[in-house]
């Protein structure tokens, strides 16, 4: 469920005691190791860290008028999550950070770069803070242009020309047989 609030103080005073209490545990950790030129705020509803505009102007690439997000932190119906963009698409940190996580013995409940954890004792959280504390924000933007941003809108319209081409190319092939089916 996504938030009004549109402060990070307004967004933990709705949550109810427990998730706040574990809200902060893990934000407390997240803003002792991050890098500083990662700015908390509210992003999409959710308490979002970011790489400011001053750092990297071009913005996000879904929403250019956004920071590049880095990771998230939310109270979600069901459960609370973690969002970590900055290992997203990164399959050797991302794996270091699951095998560091089950290595403490708590389950790990992850898709792409979102963890799900129902209590704060679910939480590793010197993983966490080990984790966020790797990325630098120069190797981030380095990954995300390079994985992310730009290689995805190439690749997009090279798969587009090529599929266009091939449709052409069936569609003629199809009509030469229906016409000359209909000779026979």
């Amino acid at each position: 469920m996504q938030s009004k609030a549109t402060t990070v103080k307004q967004y933990l005073a709705e949550l109810p005691p427990e998730r706040r209490k574990a809200l902060e545990a893990v934000r407390r950790v997240l803003r002792a190791r991050l890098d500083p030129r990662v700015k908390e705020g509210m992003q999409y509803g959710m308490i979002g860290y970011s790489v400011p505009h001053s750092v990297y102007p071009d913005g996000y690439h879904c929403n250019p008028d956004e920071p590049l997000p880095f990771l998230s932190l939310a109270s979600q119906k069901n459960h609370m999550s973690l969002n970590l963009f900055c290992i997203y698409g990164n399959e050797a940190e991302s794996q270091r950070f699951q095998d560091e996580w089950r290595a403490t013995g708590k389950k790990l409940d992850m898709g792409k770069a979102c963890v799900r954890f129902k209590k704060l004792e679910d939480v590793p959280l010197e993983v966490v803070g080990d984790t966020v504390a790797r990325m630098d924000v120069d190797e981030f933007i380095e990954h995300y242009e390079a994985t992310i941003k730009r290689p995805a809108k190439a690749a997009r319209k090279k798969v587009t020309k090529k599929t266009t081409a091939r449709k052409k190319a069936t569609k003629k092939k199809a009509s030469k047989k229906k016409s000359s089916t209909k000779k026979a």
